[in-house]
């Protein structure tokens, strides 16, 4: 069967997820599965002799090869059928684990690599998806394997590291002069970038289900070493993204007063971390928080008329907000704030209102132990037979009941 669709719609999900796809012939160079910038640290040999069939054999059809190189970078690989333009498909370089310290020094010793190269390779690991065994990510490359070669299953060999893709071909004197360090360190920062504006557009769009891809590449690695105290320097760099993040949300149409709100929370919570390891959580957290502020918040479709009635009324739902106070704080009139308000937001004033009461009622509910009266008064409500008749309407419960409900769970 042809696959050409399918091989797009998977690198295009790869290219997603950080991971890197690419083609070679088993006649293609064995080292060029390395990176570019793995190249720069460490000194390739050029032996044109070192093919990757001299290196895997031949490699069967029907068949996924998993391998991992002295450098513990990780790879799939696997033939096409023979319909395809292409020979033979690389997934990776991935790890499958992040690396410790010490498996770096292990590594830069055990191939003589300098302190400077060493600092790069380090560097270079925290470039790399994280990709664990039971992750779903494999999941969605056997489906691919299974439809490109018809078959409900197909056979799995891992090549042992003394057969992998060998440093053989590596120089283990990779000294100074080998290195380019502008062009590394322009990589480096390059990849660094790319990532933070991948992250500032999820979070302009609201894209709060790339949560995961992200997470997948934060690591306490990542952080720009500006100082030489670890925890400094990473708490500098969330003050960074909290910044960055906060214009992201103000571009997808979040009014300051509510993003002033999330900054400043976040604000406090990054000073109080005194560990590395609780830096990608919360980087996690204020990435979410900023996407569900923009789902919820974002005002870009709407007129200045409905933004600023929006806002009056989410920033104050206690206050008075009839039809004509809202109006009248515009200076327009109300038949046509009650026009316009529809048509852009498919809903009346009074309808939107009620709405952003209950589910305040809901939230204060669900989080304190209020008296229902005084629930009401801070949905707006002075009259809690009314604010319970409504309620119960909106939701099928009264207050009391909702309340109880919930707890029994």
């Amino acid at each position: 069967m042809n696959c050409e669709y399918e091989l797009s719609f998977l690198c295009d999900i790869l290219k997603k997820c950080h991971v890197r796809t690419s083609f070679f012939s088993l006649q293609d160079a064995v080292d060029g599965l390395l990176d570019s910038w793995i190249k720069k640290i460490v000194n390739v040999k050029q032996d044109d002799s070192a093919t990757i069939q001299s290196v895997v054999g031949d490699v069967e059809s029907a068949t996924k090869y998993k391998f991992t190189n002295e450098l513990k970078l990780q790879y799939v690989f696997a033939k096409l059928p023979q319909s395809s333009d292409k020979e033979l498909l690389f997934i990776g370089p991935y790890l499958s684990s992040p690396m410790s310290s010490r498996e770096i020094f292990e590594i830069s010793e055990a191939h003589g690599l300098s302190p400077n190269a060493h600092k790069f390779l380090k560097e270079y690991y925290s470039t790399l998806p994280v990709i664990f065994e039971n992750d779903r990510f494999f999941t969605v490359v056997d489906a691919f394997l299974e439809r490109i070669w018809s078959t409900d299953s197909f056979n799995m060999v891992e090549i042992s590291r003394r057969h992998a893709f060998a440093l053989s071909q590596v120089s283990t004197l990779a000294d100074d002069k080998n290195i380019d360090e502008t062009l590394v360190s322009m990589e480096n920062m390059e990849m660094r970038y790319g990532f933070e504006n991948e992250l500032i557009l999820a979070v302009k769009h609201g894209q709060q289900y790339k949560e995961n891809v992200f997470l997948s590449a934060i690591n306490e690695d990542i952080f720009e070493k500006r100082l030489q105290d670890p925890v400094r320097n990473a708490k500098n760099y969330c003050i960074i993204m909290n910044t960055l993040l906060r214009k992201a949300a103000e571009e997808g149409g979040v009014h300051p007063l509510y993003i002033n709100r999330v900054s400043s929370d976040f604000a406090a919570k990054i000073e109080l971390v005194t560990d590395t390891k609780a830096i990608p959580e919360l980087m996690r957290d204020i990435f979410s928080s900023y996407c569900r502020l923009v789902r919820k918040h974002s005002t870009k479709q709407y007129s200045p008329v409905v933004k600023k009635t929006i806002l009056v009324i989410d920033s104050d739902i206690s206050a008075e907000l009839s039809l004509n106070a809202l109006a009248k704080k515009q200076g327009i009139s109300s038949g046509y704030l009650a026009t316009v308000f529809k048509k852009e937001t498919q809903k009346t004033v009074s309808e939107y209102i009620r709405d952003k009461r209950i589910n305040h009622a809901v939230r204060l509910l669900n989080t304190t132990d209020l008296q229902i009266q005084t629930i009401a008064m801070h949905c707006g409500i002075m009259d809690v037979q009314y604010f319970t008749k409504l309620f119960k309407k909106q939701v099928g419960k009264t207050p009391n009941e909702y309340r109880k409900s919930t707890r029994q769970v």
